[in-house]
């Protein structure tokens, strides 16, 4: 897996509660949002990012609580969803239209919120949203006293094995090509009280309000949590279609990249690109 940059105009905007939420925006054609998951920021987007930019006016956010973004006193997932539809709604109105989304992963449950909200989306495209079923109040726990102890790398350990699937073989590869960010730092101060939030997240209620068109990305290998909220979740939304991809899992953003690529440019339609 090799590691690529990403680069363009940094920006912000005012998200939920005052914070302060850190864009980065590059290329030309129809707008597109990228919201990053759970132990990302802007930077995650590299296996993807020169590609989408040829054909996309792609706008990256720093989510709160990590890379160019502020953060707030208290933590909620309805911060999450209004940080998203702030965002949404600073690009629409530059755009003058409705804009398309790709969240992956936890940044897909907040995106499912912010339409659950409103937010001015045209197209949806969402990778294995967790919710409910992908944590135990035990694991939580574990990887919060983890943190807590200073363990962070144990319990990114744990995160990518005993959650997303991977191999102890996969999770070797993973640390052979750190990212450009202090991704320890990231799961320090946002994996447990993401990992909190999720045990009560009700996202079938939000599902149930989107009527946006909506892709779901799945793994063919992905956990079994991934399976059932990405099914679940589909049948909550009328018209939406999910798409196996097959022999991956939660990560195909770095195994797979002109896959996940592919199934954008298809479900958003875009006129001229090969």
């Amino acid at each position: 897996m090799e590691e690529v940059s990403v680069n363009g105009a940094r920006q912000s905007v005012i998200g939920a509660d005052g914070v302060n939420i850190g864009l980065l925006t590059a290329g030309s054609g129809p707008p597109l949002l990228l919201v990053h998951g759970g132990v990302g920021q802007i930077e995650r987007w590299g296996p993807i990012w020169c590609e989408l930019c040829e054909h996309w006016r792609v706008t990256a956010m720093d989510r709160r609580g990590r890379g160019s973004s502020g953060d707030g006193d208290d933590y909620s997932l309805d911060s999450e969803y209004g940080d998203v539809a702030a965002v949404a709604s600073s690009l629409a109105e530059e755009a003058g239209r409705p804009i398309d989304v790709f969240g992956h992963s936890f940044g897909a449950t907040c995106t499912i919120g912010a339409a659950a909200r409103s937010a001015p989306f045209r197209r949806i495209a969402l990778y294995e949203p967790p919710g409910p079923e992908t944590v135990s109040a035990d694991w939580v726990e574990r990887v919060s006293a983890m943190v807590a102890d200073g363990e962070a790398g144990a319990a990114m350990v744990s995160l990518l094995m005993e959650i997303i699937g991977l191999t102890s073989e996969e999770v070797d590869d993973l640390k052979s090509v750190p990212p450009d960010y202090d991704i320890l730092s990231v799961l320090s101060a946002t994996l447990p009280r993401e990992g909190r939030a999720l045990l009560s997240v009700d996202l079938s209620a939000l599902a149930t309000a989107v009527t946006h068109p909506v892709l779901l990305l799945l793994g063919e290998r992905s956990p079994l949590w991934a399976q059932t909220i990405t099914r679940n979740t589909a049948d909550r939304i009328p018209g939406s279609q999910v798409v196996m991809l097959p022999d991956l899992g939660h990560e195909a953003i770095d195994a797979a990249p002109d896959l996940v690529f592919r199934e954008l440019r298809l479900f958003f339609a875009l006129s001229g690109v090969g």
